[in-house]
């Protein structure tokens, strides 16, 4: 029988069937104390029990502790865990059971590590924010990717704003920076981080640290102050600790299903705005209407942005392609100058001669990719029309070209044939193409496909009809002859009439009496 029922019994013999105690002893077969101990107190005492010695740990119960406090000298993800502990000791001479161990080192930790206490902070307009990165699984193009996510929290009004990339690296770090400063309408007094990388070059004694001299750079140009937490205290910037679980678990949640990084920071700037209504736990006001308070207090926005960019000196190859983190972005062909200077930004890269802009590509996050722009190649393939099957850069382009191109291409090098001219196809053909560097490339495919349908299978047909589409105002009409069946009837004899070759006679004749006078 359970205590607490046994309780009961003895309680209603007593007072309801008003039974002395000695009669309930003997009925139940308990002593009288322990009757007398159930009238006084229906609930029973709480009595903690004993916890018996785990003797086989003996001696071993100094070195677990030794262990355990070596965790606090050690890297967050290489720390003893309680197996890692077990192992090492049963390496030592321990016999006993994993389970004591770790029944041990609960006891330990319970004694050893108090319980954390923070102090509720309050924060001036203006004068501060924290910074700090995170992740979230998106589906992008169809596969499950993981986004890092810069993230600024202000700490007077709690206003966010998040941004996603394909890495952590300082030019994405720099550039989450300036697109933070416009959502937020300026610059935030002094930005709290802990100990990035792209931040922090070495940590130094107490809060001082050696910084990255880009990071120095950008932050004199907007003027703000730098603060980084102790290391592994990350509860000293704790307002955009939990703005990073905020954020993924409110704007990534459902799995946002896009097709590029433009397109998830579309979505994460809406998630921000949405944001902006919600009410703080503790706040009579919205987070819009605390940020309004806050703004005029931010420092204003410098003149221009800062270039947030890795610089590097290239040197083009004999394939006209220069190379940055192992993958390779194609130049013009035709360009006379080796050396050049390359910028890649989070998401683009620019090659530059002299602070000129020659061409820009998107940023490949792969390894040993070739990014080409096949418009580079085209002067080289004018000059080099046996290698147009096998060029990479072409066999890219016709792959994403519409259909109605290898018409075209099929149309002209017939004609090439017909007229006994071997690449006249092909050379039409990539005169057509260069127009993509003139036009833009849908005009380019409706004017391929009106000159197929008007039977002018040529580049200067091609070209008539760009300039048709592009100035519809001068387009001309054509002629219903049906309604002038007069007109139907000459104009078909023109170029039908007899030809008297008599004349010809004449004009000679009129010539050589010219030259007698």
């Amino acid at each position: 029988m359970k205590k607490v029922e046994e309780r009961e019994k003895i309680r209603r013999a007593y007072y309801l069937e008003e039974k002395s105690c000695r009669q309930i002893a003997l009925e139940l077969g308990i002593s009288r104390n322990t009757v007398r101990n159930a009238l006084d107190d229906a609930v029973g005492r709480y009595t903690l029990r004993k916890p018996r010695p785990a003797m086989v740990l003996g001696q071993y119960k100094e070195r677990i502790g030794e262990l355990l406090m070596e965790n606090d000298r050690l890297p967050k993800k290489q720390k003893y865990t309680s197996h890692r502990i077990y192992r090492q000791i049963h390496s030592e001479g321990y016999q006993g059971a994993e389970s004591t161990v770790r029944h041990y080192i609960g006891i330990w930790r319970k004694e050893h590590i108090a319980m954390k206490k923070f102090l509720p902070l309050e924060f001036d307009p203006g004068m501060d924010a924290q910074v700090d990165w995170g992740e979230g699984v998106v589906i992008m193009g169809g596969e499950s990717v993981i986004a890092q996510l810069f993230m600024i929290r202000l700490c007077y009004s709690d206003r966010m704003f998040v941004m996603a990339y394909p890495f952590q690296k300082q030019e994405a770090f720099l550039e989450g920076h300036v697109h933070a400063f416009h959502h937020l309408g300026g610059v935030p007094r002094r930005l709290t981080y802990d100990n990035l990388k792209t931040a922090v070059r070495r940590i130094l004694e107490g809060r001082n640290r050696e910084e990255q001299e880009t990071f120095i750079s950008f932050r004199s140009h907007y003027l703000f102050e730098s603060n980084f937490c102790n290391p592994r205290q990350a509860h000293e910037k704790g307002k955009i600790e939990n703005g990073v679980g905020f954020g993924r678990r409110n704007f990534l949640v459902p799995l946002p299903v896009v097709n590029s990084y433009e397109e998830l920071n579309a979505h994460l700037l809406a998630a921000c705005l949405e944001d902006d209504q919600r009410y703080v736990d503790g706040q009579t006001r919205t987070i819009h209407d605390m940020w309004q308070d806050e703004k005029p207090h931010i420092l204003p926005l410098p003149e221009w942005d800062y270039a947030c960019c890795v610089t590097r000196s290239v040197r083009v190859n004999p394939y006209s392609q220069v190379e940055f983190e192992t993958n390779r972005y194609s130049v013009p062909a035709d360009m006379p100058h080796r050396d050049l200077v390359l910028k890649a930004y989070p998401f683009r890269v620019d090659i530059l001669h002299k602070d000129q802009v020659i061409t820009s590509h998107r940023r490949s996050t792969g390894r040993e990719q070739d990014v080409i722009e096949p418009m580079h190649y085209l002067p080289l393939l004018e000059q080099r029309p046996g290698a147009f099957e096998h060029a990479k850069p072409m066999r890219r382009w016709r792959e994403q070209l519409p259909p109605i191109y290898e018409k075209l291409l099929a149309q002209l090098r017939a004609q090439g044939e017909s007229m006994g001219k071997r690449n006249y196809g092909i050379r039409e053909f990539l005169r057509v193409l260069k127009f993509h560097g003139e036009y833009p490339a849908h005009k380019v495919d409706e004017a391929v496909g009106l000159a197929m349908e008007y039977g002018c299978v040529h580049a200067d047909g091609v070209q008539l009809c760009l300039h048709q589409l592009l100035n519809p105002e001068n387009m001309t009409s054509s002629l219903n002859l049906a309604a002038h069946p007069v007109l139907e009837e000459r104009l078909t004899d023109i170029g039908n009439q007899a030809i008297d070759l008599n004349r010809y006679e004449e004009l000679l004749m009129s010539e050589g009496s010219v030259e007698n006078d």
